[in-house]
């Protein structure tokens, strides 16, 4: 007789889910990635332990448990990177599962080697932002996508935060309020060109501008989907021979290299890029060193 294990319960990774999105204010790509994983877990812990996976039984999962399931994700491909957001998951969903109070199983976690942010020369960032703009379907569209980048390369925005600002920013001043990560707001200076670039945009928007609507709008008149300027840039930069690391979220990288570099106060650019620690920021300390050694090895005769 064959005997079917009873499937896992899909109701704790949803109260998951919900937790996050409701409670922790997570941005929906973080529900979505870690309600994946405490799905995979469960259906992992199922067959593993041979039975159903309960509240109760999460509560004594061991180390031993966590180190077989990131072998099995391991061996599906997963980088240490991966593997130590994957870790990150699984303890935040024992944790809600178990309450805070609980105690973790204790599990040291790959070691990964934190990567520099790779910025874009200043030329480089307009004549990608002016590509993008020209190959643009319609006028209108040009316009926002020209916009939009200013904004990720002017003003250090997240394109997460670009494309949810809604109409009531206009008119616009010398500074415009931004909601990043968490909900956390913080004041956004804005160069002229920026300025000049949103108002120009929102001319030509066929769609109107309302305080309550999305400010830059799909080409149907919906929110704009942020995958389209991520195709739009992938375009460009094939297009211009230049690195794949050139993405939308590398805009906002140089935004904050080129401002160091130029003496601006870490405390401060803290504040302008919206980052909860400073540790966040000071990656582009490691930034700006690496510029001035390249500038240094391609600049001294005896380099």
């Amino acid at each position: 007789m064959c005997y079917n294990p009873p499937m896992p319960d899909p109701a704790l990774p949803l109260l998951y889910a919900q937790h996050l999105a409701r409670d922790r204010r997570r941005s929906a790509h973080t529900v979505r990635a870690y309600g994946a994983t405490a799905e995979r877990l469960v259906a992992f812990l199922q067959n593993h332990w041979g039975g159903a996976v309960t509240r109760e039984g999460l509560a004594k999962t061991t180390a031993t448990d966590l180190r077989a399931y990131l072998a099995h994700r391991r061996g599906q491909g997963l980088t240490n990177a991966s593997a130590a957001r994957e870790l990150s998951a699984v303890r935040g969903f024992l944790k809600f599962t178990a309450g805070d109070e609980a105690e973790l199983p204790r599990l040291k976690g790959p070691r990964v080697k934190k990567g520099i942010p790779r910025p874009i020369a200043p030329h480089e960032a307009v004549a990608l932002a002016e590509t993008v703009s020209e190959d643009a379907r319609e006028p209108w569209i040009g316009a926002r996508d020209w916009a939009v980048l200013l904004l990720l390369y002017g003003a250090g925005l997240r394109i997460g935060e670009a494309v949810a600002l809604t109409g009531a920013v206009l008119p616009l001043g010398e500074a415009m309020r931004v909601t990043g990560k968490r909900d956390k707001t913080r004041i956004v200076p804005l160069l002229p060109q920026v300025r000049e670039a949103i108002e120009a945009y929102a001319k030509q928007c066929p769609y109107g501008v309302s305080r309550d609507a999305p400010l830059f709008r799909g080409a149907k008149g919906g929110p704009m989907p942020p995958g389209v300027i991520r195709k739009s840039v992938r375009a460009a930069r094939t297009a211009l021979g230049l690195s794949d690391r050139t993405t939308p979220h590398a805009l906002r990288h140089s935004f904050a290299t080129h401002l160091l570099g130029r003496g601006a106060d870490l405390r401060a650019l803290q504040e302008l890029l919206g980052h909860a620690s400073l540790s966040s920021t000071q990656v582009y300390t490691a930034v700006d060193a690496a510029h001035l050694l390249d500038v240094y090895r391609n600049a001294h005769p005896r380099a």
